[in-house]
């Protein structure tokens, strides 16, 4: 099989488009289909830029996309889907 590599602006972009609602870190390894130790890193990078936040609820902690992350992210879709068009051969 010759599987591509996500970039990693790709994986963030999946980060945080999971946690526009909010998202536990196991919803995140599972949705994004990362191991545990990818997940912290790209969580730490996206929180370290402002792009998320880690909200406490009882227990748990719950990430979510900040106002800055959803921009980016909306802008990230828009790159994404000229790209797509301009490279499908269809």
């Amino acid at each position: 099989m010759n599987q591509k590599r996500r970039t990693n602006d790709i994986i963030a972009s999946e980060i945080l488009k999971l946690c526009m609602n909010g998202a536990s870190k196991t919803r995140i390894i599972h949705k994004a289909n990362l191991n545990f130790l990818s997940a912290k890193s790209h969580i730490e990078s996206l929180m370290n830029n402002g792009l998320m936040e880690a909200v406490p609820t009882g227990s748990k902690v719950i990430y979510r996309t900040t106002p800055k992350g959803a921009e980016l992210s909306r802008v990230f879709g828009q790159f994404h889907s000229e790209m797509d068009k301009l490279f499908s051969y269809a």
